[in-house]
């Protein structure tokens, strides 16, 4: 009992021992992680996992995208079934097979369409019938920006499409080439020459570097609203797409009409809805987000979608590099989106536009 003492005094050395060569080995542990050569294999492991995070669900949301491009057309067609509705009766087993086949597939059709609401064109009725009236500010904005909404259009025999154009593209000092080449793309896309309108005006000129006056852009829309009878009218919102200026000012020419309830009563407004750039060279990916997002569209197959390239390419003057970039890759080239505007929508913006 005399040396309990000692042996407390021992066991409390060798635990301090213990205690100090396990955190010298910790301290040791921590230092290699702290170096630099460490911290990068981490940074690198941990970012080579979150950019294969990235990948796959890139890789899932383009493969929902492409299945909804092909459901969506499927969707679209109609059955050779359903256009007959059984005029007459069918004379063999097998064609009474096929004809039960036909039903079931439209009835699946329409199922699918009435719950998931996809379809090739969604648009009001106001807008699909009657006449129509697309107002641009330059020569090429009818193929760059609106060519899925013209084809669409002018494939319905109840509606008449007419293209307003408020400038000659005279940028370039190649008014008289731009026109030819209006006239021909607008022909591509099925718009007859008589109802394409172009303004030659000098207070209009086609230069970012010029403010178009709302009010000189007002009266011509008025002018060819009323003397057209137009049921519709189709143009650029508020942001004008890729921002020019005289894109903007054709919007806040037509909104100014609808504000002051100039516009005939039967004529409603729509634009063309301006996205953001990743979006807008998504190509036909951005269709998931066009349905969740948007009210109206119109959406071409890849065959329709080479009609309205086939126009562009008929403005053989704007055809720099980037444009074959852009015809291959932009969204507008297969997809359009608009909105219709109502009163409210207008006073709001114009108070933004003010401040």
């Amino acid at each position: 009992m005399r040396f309990n003492w000692l042996s407390d005094y021992l066991a409390t050395i060798v635990n301090t021992s213990a205690f100090f060569e396990a955190s010298t080995r910790h301290l040791a542990g921590l230092h290699q992680q702290l170096a630099p050569r460490n911290i990068y294999c981490n940074i690198k492991s941990t970012s080579a996992e979150a950019l294969e995070h990235i990948l796959i669900a890139c890789g899932v949301y383009f493969l929902i995208c492409l299945g909804l491009y092909k459901l969506t057309f499927w969707l679209s067609a109609t059955g050779a079934g359903a256009t007959t509705g059984g005029a007459s009766a069918p004379m063999l087993g097998s064609n009474n097979n096929k004809a039960s086949g036909d039903t079931a597939s439209s009835g699946l059709r329409r199922t699918l369409q009435n719950g998931l609401h996809l379809r090739s064109v969604h648009l009001p009725r106001a807008a699909i019938s009657g006449r129509v009236l697309l107002v641009t500010a330059h020569p090429d904005d009818e193929c760059m920006f609106f060519g899925p909404l013209i084809y669409s259009l002018v494939q319905r025999a109840d509606c008449q499409v007419y293209v307003l154009c408020l400038s000659n593209g005279n940028f370039e000092q190649q008014a008289q080439l731009r026109r030819e080449e209006l006239f021909r793309a607008c022909k591509r896309l099925g718009v007859v020459e008589s109802n394409v309108i172009l303004v030659n005006a000098t207070n209009l000129p086609d230069d970012p570097n010029v403010e178009w006056r709302p009010d000189a852009v007002a009266g011509l829309i008025l002018h060819t609203v009323e003397s057209l009878d137009i049921q519709a009218i189709f143009t650029f919102d508020r942001d004008g797409v890729s921002s020019h200026p005289n894109h903007c000012a054709v919007y806040y020419a037509a909104a100014s009409l609808c504000l002051a309830n100039l516009l005939p009563k039967a004529c409603k407004f729509y634009t063309l809805d301006s996205i953001n750039l990743a979006r807008k060279y998504l190509s036909v990916f951005d269709l998931l987000c066009t349905c969740f997002m948007s009210t109206h569209w119109c959406i071409l197959s890849w065959k329709e979608a080479a009609i309205v390239r086939g126009a562009m390419l008929e403005h053989q003057s704007q055809m720099k590099w980037f444009r074959w970039l852009y015809i291959y890759t932009s969204r507008y080239m297969y997809i359009n989106s608009m909105r219709e505007v109502n009163l409210s929508d207008i006073e709001l913006e114009m108070q933004i536009h003010d401040h």
